[in-house]
């Protein structure tokens, strides 16, 4: 019985924590939008918010990072639950890297306030924003159901953000070389639109840690990547 108990508060606990996991994501999906929409739109008071709000996301990855630790150290649990008490510590990382991300969006939208816009970008990086987070959406809901198969075709998406990437870096290319006056602003969407590429990559880890979790293996193929371009291909620039 006294077995029973200790893994009733066992398995409370656990629930626990991973519902935290999942409340993260939700703020962590609503920065996204919201620095995507501040870009977009102009509105610095809402970038402002999107920078400040980040400390909420920092404050619970570090309690998520507790609460599991100590679950680990006090609780000696099973192979099984030992894998979900190590994905909610690598999964949040994963998110507070993401928020991380829109917070640097976020400031760089109140630089771009001060500069000449350049036609359509601002409309295009929020439509990758709006696909990375719909990738990120699904990743968590994956998570909660353990669904393996809708991990997998986030997985698979990854490529879809990195075509995007590579269009918008084209497109930053040739603006820059039309006109230099516009490198300055250009630089800080490349250097956006390479922060939603990046969440793009940090939503497909956590697919990946789903499907770890369901079936104990890390996918060994290689994530399907989109030939990149770079910076360092043009050394006019």
């Amino acid at each position: 019985m006294e077995n029973q108990h200790i893994l009733s508060a066992f398995d409370r606990d656990l629930e626990a924590v991973q519902a935290m996991v999942v409340k993260m994501g939700g703020l962590v999906e609503a920065q996204i939008v919201d620095a995507a929409t501040a870009l977009e739109t102009r509105d610095e008071e809402l970038a402002e918010a999107v920078r400040k709000r980040d400390k909420a996301v920092d404050k619970l990855e570090e309690q998520i990072n507790a609460e599991a630790a100590q679950l680990i150290a006090l609780r000696a649990p099973t192979a099984s639950d030992l894998r979900i008490a190590l994905s909610v510590i690598k999964i949040s990382g994963n998110l507070e890297r993401v928020g991380d991300y829109s917070k640097n969006i976020a400031k760089r939208t109140k630089v771009l306030l001060q500069m000449q816009q350049i036609n359509g970008s601002t409309s295009a990086l929020r439509r990758m924003a709006l696909a990375v987070e719909g990738m990120l959406k699904d990743a968590i809901d994956s998570y909660i159901q353990r669904d393996e198969k809708l991990a997998a075709d986030v997985r698979s998406r990854d490529i879809e953000i990195d075509q995007m990437y590579n269009a918008l870096f084209r497109e930053f290319l040739t603006y820059m070389l039309e006109d230099p006056r516009n490198i300055t602003a250009c630089m800080h969407l490349h250097f956006i639109a390479k922060n939603i590429e990046r969440m793009g990559d940090l939503a497909t880890s956590i697919a990946e840690q789903v499907i770890y979790l369901v079936t104990g293996e890390i996918p060994d193929d290689e994530r399907p990547k989109s030939e990149g371009v770079t910076l360092a291909n043009h050394p006019e620039i």
